[in-house]
């Protein structure tokens, strides 16, 4: 049975419809984000970083972040969109990044050390934020899960 580590939220900073999740040690990164973003893919992976398509331009949503022992259980609800990825992590941190905005301020920690990590992410919120997002900038109306655990 898997088991949770850890859980947070964060507010995301959206713009020009992408953000990442990057490897807090910008030296392990290749290719720094946003560079390779591929505006029509839900999450696509490069080595050190995760990348997003978001369906709002600018806007901030949230994102809740699982770090589990095993795989779990996908978490329930209605979801938009689901993916899941590999990301080898050389810090054992995360840090989230958009695309203009650059490095958002809070810290994601997955481990003490470097590390493989699958992830599932799941997200609803996005043909209202596709709407809203139009006619200002908006708030949590787009939310992302995001479960991560060891590769085995």
């Amino acid at each position: 049975m898997a088991g949770l580590i850890a859980c947070q939220d964060y507010p995301v900073d959206v713009d020009f419809s992408g953000w990442a999740l990057q490897d807090f040690d910008d030296s392990q990164v290749p290719v720094l984000f946003p560079e390779g973003f591929e505006a029509e893919a839900f999450l696509t992976a490069h080595r050190g970083r995760l990348d997003f398509h978001s369906a709002g331009h600018t806007h901030t949503a949230s994102l809740s972040v699982e770090v589990w022992d095993v795989e779990p259980e996908p978490p329930e609800g209605v979801w938009e969109e689901t993916a899941t990825a590999s990301i080898v992590c050389a810090s054992g941190r995360l840090r989230a990044t958009g695309v203009a905005g650059g490095p958002m301020p809070w810290v994601i920690d997955l481990s003490d050390g470097p590390g493989v990590w699958m992830v599932r992410v799941v997200c609803s919120g996005r043909a209202q934020v596709a709407a809203q997002a139009s006619h200002g900038v908006v708030h949590g109306v787009e939310r992302y899960v995001a479960q991560f655990w060891p590769q085995e």
